[in-house]
């Protein structure tokens, strides 16, 4: 099975979808497929009810899954286990391993994220660490995260008029409010429930595609 060539890592664009916490791993693969044959560009690893053995065993079916359909992998917060099945990327919040540390035990090869809530200033300090991209958020409620930090609409323009690197949208985001946080520069949308909680995910997958076009 080839590879995925991760030579253009300023290419973060488009539906980036999150796992939701699913403990039936046959049922987490279904759905996945179903997004990745839906366009979706970036799939993020994130189940924070697993315990360490079935985070395993998930990532490393999802994985060959991401590998047919030549979509990166980047796991969440775990570096060890993004190591152990040499997914494409990592994803690190604030409480996490710095860009730094993690560009240093993952390899310059790879791809790493940082969760920036709605703090531009930590956002310019990822990009000097080495990050590929930030993530800004959440700007509306979500099912999938509680307790977030509350980021205005208009923080993604003045993070493209600073960063040279991807900025990623994520928080709340449906097919109703995707396209006005697209239209404000970002050029990822981070979705979970709104994309994987959809009746057809394939196609919901199609539509949130299409806002990019």
């Amino acid at each position: 099975m080839p590879g995925i060539d991760l030579r253009n890592r300023s290419a973060v664009s488009g539906l980036y979808a999150i796992t939701p916490d699913m403990a039936d791993t046959g049922q987490l693969y279904d759905a996945v497929h179903q997004a990745l044959a839906g366009g979706v560009n970036w799939l993020q690893y994130r189940n924070k009810a697993a315990d360490s053995r079935l985070r395993r065993v998930q990532a490393a079916e999802i994985h060959l899954l991401c590998k047919h359909f030549q979509v990166p992998l980047i796991v969440n917060d775990h570096l060890d286990l993004a190591m152990e099945i040499d997914a494409e990327g990592l994803h690190v919040g604030g409480d996490d391993i710095s860009p730094v540390m993690a560009r240093c035990y993952f390899g310059r090869d790879k791809i790493i994220g940082i969760s920036c809530y709605n703090q531009l200033n930590r956002a310019i300090e990822a990009e000097e660490a080495g990050a590929d991209y930030v993530a800004f958020g959440a700007f509306y409620p979500s099912m999938t995260k509680t307790g977030t930090y509350q980021a205005p609409i208009e923080l993604l323009t003045a993070a493209k008029k600073k960063l040279g690197i991807p900025v990623v949208a994520i928080g709340g985001i449906d097919l109703d409010n995707a396209g006005m946080l697209i239209a404000s520069g970002c050029d990822a949308v981070a979705v979970s429930q709104a994309l994987f909680g959809a009746q057809d995910i394939q196609s919901a997958a199609r539509y949130f595609s299409e806002l990019f076009d």
